[in-house]
Parts: C-alpha cells; sequence; structure tokens
C-alpha cells in the first residue's frame, strides 16, 4: 500500500503537469479529481499521468491501461480474432465469469462512429480491440475501470455526441455466476438487486457507470438527473454509510467523474 500524500503536495503535483502542457489536462481541478481516485486506489497519484487522457475536458483511461489492470488483477485474455475488419476476444475473470465479445468495422458504421479521416479508417484493428477491451472488461470486471470510458469511446462521444451507448456491442457467449452472491447494488424501487459483485471496487465501479448512465441519457434535464442520481444513493444507503473513508473518497471520486465535475 502507498503512502497517503498530502494534498498540499499533490496540489504541487497537479499544478506541475498543468504547466508543463505535456499530458493535455488543462487546470488543476481536472488533475486533482483524478488523482483522488489514484490515492484512493492506493495508487501515487502522479500515476494519473500514464493511465490516463483528457479528452474535450473529459477523463478517459488509455486501453492498454485498462487491460494492464485487468491482467494485473488476475483476469485472463484470448484473442480469437484481430483484422482490419473484425476482433473477437475472450475474457475470463474469477469474480466474473467468462465473456466472448466481438466487434467489426459494419458494426461502427451502424453505430454511425466510422467516418474518413478518423481512426476507425487509420487505424481499424486498434479501434476494434480498444472497443473488445473496454466492453468486456465492464462487464465482468468493472472494478478495473470504475466507470471511466476508453480513450477511443470518449473521442466517439464527442465527435459523435448522439451516440448514448454501445448497444450494438454483441455479446457472443456469458458464463456468469447462476447463483449471485456478494454485494448487492440496488436501483429505486427495485424488488431486487440489479446487481451483485465481488468486491467493494467492484461495487463502486458499477455504481458509478449507472452515474453516468443517467448523466448521458437525452430523456433527462438537468433537475431530473440530479432527482435520478439522489434516488440510487438513497436506494443503496445502507452500505455507503458503512463503507470505510478510503472507500468513500473513491466513490465521491468515481461519481464527480461520471457528472463531469472535474471540468474547469
Amino acid at each position: 500500500m502507498s503512502a497517503i500524500i498530502p494534498v498540499n503536495d499533490m496540489t504541487v503535483m497537479a499544478e506541475s503537469i498543468v504547466a508543463s502542457g505535456f499530458y493535455g489536462f488543462k487546470t488543476k481541478e481536472q488533475v486533482m479529481a483524478v488523482m483522488l481516485v489514484a490515492q484512493a486506489e492506493n495508487k501515487h497519484p502522479a500515476t494519473v499521468v500514464q493511465e490516463y487522457d483528457i479528452i474535450q475536458g473529459r477523463p478517459a483511461l488509455k486501453t492498454q491501461a485498462i487491460l494492464a489492470r485487468f491482467q494485473l488483477a488476475g483476469g485472463k485474455v484470448q484473442w480469437v480474432e484481430n483484422t482490419r475488419t473484425k476482433c473477437v476476444g475472450t475474457f475470463t475473470h474469477e469474480a466474473g465469469g467468462s465473456i466472448t465479445v466481438e466487434w467489426t468495422i459494419d458494426m461502427a458504421k451502424q453505430a454511425g462512429l466510422y467516418r474518413a479521416g478518423s481512426g476507425w479508417e487509420k487505424y481499424p484493428e486498434d479501434m476494434l480491440r480498444a472497443r473488445v477491451i473496454s466492453r468486456a472488461v465492464r462487464s465482468i470486471y468493472p472494478a478495473c475501470i470504475l466507470g471511466h470510458y476508453s480513450v477511443e469511446e470518449v473521442q466517439d462521444f464527442d465527435n459523435k455526441p448522439t451516440i448514448k451507448d454501445m448497444g450494438e456491442v454483441e455479446i457472443l457467449r456469458e458464463n456468469n455466476n447462476p447463483n449471485p452472491t456478494g454485494i448487492a447494488l440496488w436501483l429505486p424501487a427495485g424488488n431486487e438487486p440489479y446487481s451483485y459483485h465481488a468486491n467493494v471496487d467492484s461495487w463502486i465501479g458499477a455504481f458509478g457507470a449507472l452515474v453516468d448512465r443517467i448523466e448521458k441519457s437525452p430523456k433527462y434535464s438537468v433537475e431530473d438527473k440530479e432527482a435520478k442520481i439522489q434516488e440510487l444513493r438513497d436506494a443503496n444507503e445502507t452500505f455507503v454509510s458503512n463503507l470505510d473513508p478510503k472507500d468513500k473518497i473513491k466513490l465521491v471520486g468515481i461519481i464527480n467523474i461520471a457528472r463531469g465535475h472535474m471540468k474547469g
């Protein structure tokens, strides 16, 4: 476990990172928001420059960082196919089971992501691989990414803001625990848990993903989103109130990132 870095020291680091202009962060507040998440994950705050990019003011995990986190956490990957037109990979983790995800150029075109001159045209293998990695890891072990999207996903959000979800992704085979146990995540007025999670990090990641989904929904006004997120918090208040201080900081950081509160 890394030593706790005082806030004053993180402030100095954040100012230096912004002043350098090397990493794409525009404001001290952007850097500090992500540094707090790194601190809560027992990582040195300066590691954010190795794992994150800022795309149009939004933090995004580099795809290789997502894959590295997954593998360091015990995840395994078997690449079935990775060409200029199709990528298929099978991802396995003891906490989430096994899943095989496919992405194709035709799916990208149907979703309105493929454009002349974009990364989809120049580096199709990399773009397809990135989508498979982020989708698979988010599905079976979200603790690795805690609600974040990959750089490639965020770039497409910014370029095509009407794309709200990844509904075109095909999950070919899924083998999850048939008898769910663990930490329950509740939706407002739910009669049974929305999902179960093997550990606190996985639960926090799933909570952040729900907040992110609310924020991106075109159906809700700003006031509606505030109300929906508060209802989600209230539904899980018993569990949240018993989190230790480190995990409460992590949860707040993930919520703030999902809601875009790190923007300057």
